[in-house]
């Protein structure tokens, strides 16, 4: 029998019933934390810091280092739903925010290799359930945990500020200090997020070997979508995913939350991905 696709407006309703079931089964494991409004530069950051059980953290990267796969074989508990032929919809185990969902190959591909139309496909599919921010890291220096290719999709906001998504302001003004790329874009159109990823992937010069772009994160919502180059994974010891460029960070502990304090964020956040040239105004 062939796979079955994502029935249109249920989504949510399967990501809010599992994630309750998986709670009550200790199969689902959120992380802990203390929820922080760090307003640098007419940006409010959400800064998430642990307060609980942080070896959780950790987990992800002791099954890349012993090569374990978490999404084969399929925990039935984390299921949501299936999406395509060519993709399924998980709970992430240890999440920060709630309703945090995957969006998985069926079969192993590698997460630093091109984004494809099917994966575009799968998560304008997912993006028009309801109103969230999808994103992917491209392997380890952009902050991936896990070497099975998986987008992820999160509702928003993601912050206490005004806009959906801390950054929103800056980004269509044109003023991100970070390097980025980025343009207006329905993230439900499969077609128009994968035409303006490849203009991002050549306007930034990632394609610099020929299996997979250099790292970088990437992320979209129903209006626009930014990709930003990464040089490394870690700043201060504090490490980065695609989240944090969107304007939301995960602290270990209170020293890191001191080290912010004294640098800024947009301090992490350039020296993460490089300094960006100006750019124009994405306003409309």
């Amino acid at each position: 029998m062939a796979p079955r696709r994502l029935e249109p407006g249920t989504l949510w309703r399967r990501a809010a019933r599992r994630s309750k079931q998986a709670l009550e089964r200790g199969a689902l494991q959120p992380i802990a934390t203390e929820v922080i409004d760090f307003v640098e530069d007419d940006i409010c950051f959400s800064v998430r810091l642990v307060g609980g059980l942080p070896h959780k953290l950790d987990a992800g990267r002791t099954q890349r280092a012993i090569r374990a796969n978490p999404f084969l074989p399929v925990d039935a508990a984390l299921f949501v739903s299936d999406v395509s032929e060519t993709h399924i919809c998980l709970l992430n185990k240890f999440s920060v925010l709630d309703h945090h969902l995957l969006i998985v190959t069926r079969s192993f591909e590698e997460q630093e290799s091109l984004l494809t139309s099917s994966d575009f496909r799968a998560l304008a599919a997912c993006m028009a359930e309801f109103d969230g921010l999808g994103f992917y890291n491209s392997g380890p220096v952009a902050g991936a945990s896990q070497r099975h290719k998986h987008l992820q999709l999160v509702p928003v906001p993601i912050g206490a500020g005004p806009d959906r998504v801390p950054v929103e302001a800056r980004l269509r003004a044109g003023t991100l200090p970070f390097e980025h790329a980025a343009s207006r874009v329905d993230g439900r159109d499969a077609e128009a997020v994968e035409h303006v990823y490849h203009q991002h992937i050549k306007s930034l010069g990632l394609r610099d070997r020929r299996e997979a772009p250099a790292p970088y994160n990437f992320f979209t919502t129903r209006e626009w979508m930014v990709t930003i180059p990464r040089r490394q994974e870690r700043v201060d010891g504090i490490s980065l995913n695609a989240l944090a460029f969107a304007g939301s960070l995960l602290l270990r502990n209170r020293s890191q939350l001191e080290a912010l304090r004294q640098c800024g964020a947009l301090d992490l956040l350039i020296r993460a991905a490089g300094r960006a040239e100006p750019a124009g105004d994405l306003s409309d």
